[in-house]
């Protein structure tokens, strides 16, 4: 039986976070993403804890999308150290809140894919390590990237998955826009871990790849939710501009294609 969390990317505001938190909780949703876009707003431990503890009452399971201006690539290593620090910062406050993970875009190419390769498992390798030393529990996720030009296929992101135990996002948008189709049986190879964690929207694409984010239509919903596998415990994040009216959506349609949901 699939077991299924669908939810937006967003919270919003720190003074207004339980109130969103009970919103979507009344909407159905049972996933939230955190977007700290540019950085981890929520300042205040105690405001986190008690962010943290509303969602966990309300059975909704939280992530965090660490800042887009990263580069574990960086031919500066001042800038690799920068984009570690932002990451681990959101591992900081993501522990405090509860989130299971910390989702992020790992970098850009340099001239040799494999070299970029190596150079980013070993940062993330280096920022496991620093979790453990906390203690803390939350994972880092490195993302599937929509673009052909940027460092996150996903052969890379299911290679990092291995050969670092980190965990992962499947953005199944940028799948499509990186190449011009979503093979699912090759994802459910790629990724046979029981847990995935994924982003969704509809999208517009060329040649290079992810152009922008648009609203998700119901026949994007009703392919994505037929094809995902049964055996698994999956987090939908929609990142569309529409958010949270395709997380109604989506739940709509899941209730039509009787499956069963948290």
């Amino acid at each position: 039986m699939l077991m299924l969390r669908i939810g937006p990317a967003g919270l919003g505001p720190v003074k207004s976070a339980i109130k969103t938190l009970e919103l979507y909780h009344k909407l159905g949703f049972r996933a939230c993403e955190i977007a700290f876009t540019y950085g981890a707003y929520i300042k205040d431990e105690s405001d986190a804890r008690v962010i943290g503890k509303k969602a966990k009452e309300l059975d909704i399971s939280l992530s965090i999308h660490a800042p887009y201006f990263i580069n574990l690539n960086s031919k500066e290593r001042n800038k690799i150290e920068a984009s570690k620090k932002k990451i681990l910062e959101c591992c900081r406050v993501g522990e405090l809140l509860g989130a299971e993970s910390v989702v992020f875009h790992a970098g850009y190419y340099n001239s040799d894919k494999e070299e970029s390769y190596e150079r980013i498992k070993e940062e993330i390798i280096g920022m496991i390590n620093e979790i453990k030393k906390n203690r803390w529990r939350i994972k880092i996720a490195p993302e599937i990237m929509g673009k052909v030009n940027v460092f996150g296929s996903a052969d890379e992101i299911s290679a990092l998955a291995r050969e670092t135990g980190c965990s992962f996002c499947i953005d199944f948008a940028h799948i499509l826009a990186r190449e011009k189709k979503v093979d699912y049986d090759k994802v459910k190879r790629d990724f046979p871990d029981k847990k995935w964690h994924c982003h969704f929207s509809g999208i517009v694409y060329g040649e290079k790849g992810e152009r922008n984010h648009i609203p998700t239509k119901d026949n994007e919903w009703k392919e994505l939710l037929a094809n995902l596998p049964r055996d698994k415990e999956i987090t939908i994040i929609n990142e569309s501009p529409t958010m949270v009216e395709d997380c109604k959506s989506g739940l709509r349609i899941l209730r039509e294609l009787t499956y069963s949901h948290y």
